[in-house]
Formats: structure tokens, sequence, C-alpha cells
């Protein structure tokens, strides 16, 4: 295992604390791991908490500002933040107006969020409500889930639902948008390799280096189907005909485009997936209305992508184009 970290036991509180030297505008607590937005709470604006393992990054701390979220709590490396830091993280941001947990659909992140959520309500009477992501169509149930896991919709949905909080819509309606964002997205993934958790030292699985895995969760989880190595159209069409086949997506119609990298795939090899994707779209006459190409929603040093797609609608694309200030995503403002 080579890592650029000091103890495995430590790598989480000393990245957070090399974000908050890195991010001022950011209220960072190491110990009880909560990064918040530094004017929170804004009065009368609807909070958005979101949170998950860590060794996903940016993902969520790094979507923490004025237009997304406004406070993330980061688990262990791949372990679920407990109740206590996502309600610490609740009354930190809750301003009168109500609070929504973005939560991806893994096991242990719904029970803690719920048992957050209650507790919340108990404490300050204000109203949280909780939107589960679960774009994947990989599988239906997994090691970590029941259900389909919640993997790159989480970073859409995030920014348009934090835009239309922004804009200061009520609580129901950033629900609405938020629920709206998840029902029109569909993601699918693969691994070229593993990754490696820190404090086991080894890869979590292993592949040949003629192999890919189609379906892999961020997590490691198994996917479809291992195969031999393809080229990138093929491997476009084994991620985007699934999507296609589940979304209520027709010819005519626009979507946001998302292909992420997980972690150690570069940026060269995401826009040559990107090209592949986007060719498979216009021959459905599908057009790509927004587009997003990055390492955004991670598993650790793991090689590999996934797509995301996104049926738009004007208010959809307006949300996403809103203003955003965060570490990782920023512009209109």
């Amino acid at each position: 295992m080579k890592k650029l970290i000091n103890r495995p036991g430590d790598v989480v509180e000393t990245a957070l604390a090399g974000m908050a030297a890195a991010h001022p505008d950011l209220r960072i607590d190491t110990k009880r791991r909560l990064i918040v937005r530094a004017d929170a709470p804004v009065p009368g604006k609807v909070a958005l908490v979101s949170g998950g393992g860590s060794g996903h990054e940016p993902l969520h701390g790094g979507f923490v500002g004025p237009g997304m979220l406004d406070a993330a709590c980061p688990g262990e490396i791949f372990t679920s933040p407990v109740p206590d830091q996502i309600l610490a993280a609740t009354a930190a941001v809750e301003a009168g107006a109500g609070v929504l947990h973005i939560v991806k659909n893994y096991t242990g992140d719904v029970m803690n969020f719920e048992m957050a959520a209650e507790l919340a309500e108990a404490e300050s009477g204000g109203e949280v409500r909780a939107v589960v992501v679960n774009d994947d169509v990989a599988v239906q149930d997994s090691t970590y889930t029941a259900g389909r896991r919640g993997v790159g919709a989480t970073v859409v949905l995030e920014k348009m639902a934090g835009a239309a909080a922004a804009q200061g819509r009520p609580l129901a309606e950033v629900v609405r948008v938020a629920e709206a964002v998840n029902a029109r997205s569909r993601s699918m993934g693969m691994a070229l390799t593993s990754c490696t958790v820190p404090a086991a030292g080894h890869p979590t699985f292993e592949l040949g280096d003629d192999e890919m895995e189609i379906g892999i969760g961020i997590h490691g989880e198994p996917g479809r189907e291992r195969m031999p190595l393809a080229p990138a159209r093929e491997v476009a069409a084994l991620l985007v005909e699934p999507l296609l086949a589940d979304l209520p997506c027709t010819s005519g119609d626009s979507v946001l485009c998302f292909v992420n990298g997980m972690g150690a795939t570069p940026l060269i090899e995401l826009y040559v997936m990107f090209d592949e994707v986007a060719r498979i779209l216009r021959g459905q006459g599908i057009e790509i209305a927004r587009s997003l190409v990055g390492p955004y929603i991670t598993a650790l040093d793991m090689a590999g992508c996934s797509v995301t797609l996104t049926r738009l609608d004007d208010d959809l694309v307006s949300l996403w184009d809103a203003p955003v200030r965060t570490p990782a995503l920023r512009w209109g403002m």
C-alpha cells in the first residue's frame, strides 16, 4: 500500500484539518467531524445536510457552501456517520425553515439519518425531511443496501436542491425538487482496479490485468459482471444502454450527462468516455443540455468511471445553472 498518509487510523481527522486550512470560509470541526458553511444558519432558508463515509471526496464536504449544502458529516472511511454527528450538523444549520437530509441509499446511512431526524425534531420542534438517493441501476441489492445504491445522482441532487433552497423556496418545494431529480436520474459504474482502504492495507477485491468489473459500487461492492477489458466505446455502451432502458427518456429529451471518475482515472480518459457516451445519446436523439466531467464521487484510489444521466426540464436546468460556491463546484458567484 502506497498512500500519502501518516497513520491509517488518523486519515479522516488529518484530511479534515487540511481541508480547514485550505478553506477558511468553512467551519470544520475535526473532532466531531462536521463541515458547516461559514454563515450558517441562514435565516429563513431551508437547510440541507448530507453525509456518508469518507473516501468519496469531494462528496460530501466539498459541496458545502452557498448554493449547495449547509453542512456535511463525514464518517470513517466507507462507514456511515453516527447519529450524534448528523444531529449536531442539523442543529448548526437549522434556521426556522426546516431541514432536508439528503441520504444515499446505504443501510447504515438511512438508519442513522432517521435516528438523527427524530432526535432533531424532538429537541428543536423544527421539521426535518429526508430524500433517499437510489439511482444505481447496476444491482437491486448489494453488500451495503436494500434496494438500489445511491451514487452519482447525489451530486446532481445536492446542487439542484441547494439552488432551490437558496432561492428561498419552502421545505415542501425543496423536497419536491430533490425527489424529482432522484426520479429522473440513473447511474452505472465500472472498475478497472480495486480500491485500497488504508486500515485494511490491501485491495478490496482482485481484478486481473485483462479484466474489468461492470456495475461496481463506490465501496468496491460486486457489480453485474466481470469481463475481459474492452475499449472505451464498448464500455460506454455497457454503461449507457442499461440507463436508457431504465430511464423514461426518449428522442427529443434533454439530459445532464455526468461522467464521473472513481479516483484514479485521469481526466483525459474521462473525456474519451464522455465522447463515447455523447455519441450513443446523439444516436438516440437525446440532447446533452448540461454536462459534468471529473472525479466528484470517488472510491479512494479505484480506477474506473460512472455515468449518470438526469432527464431535464426548464426548472432543473435553471437550478443547475444557479450560482454555487463550494470547494468542488463553483460558478456564477
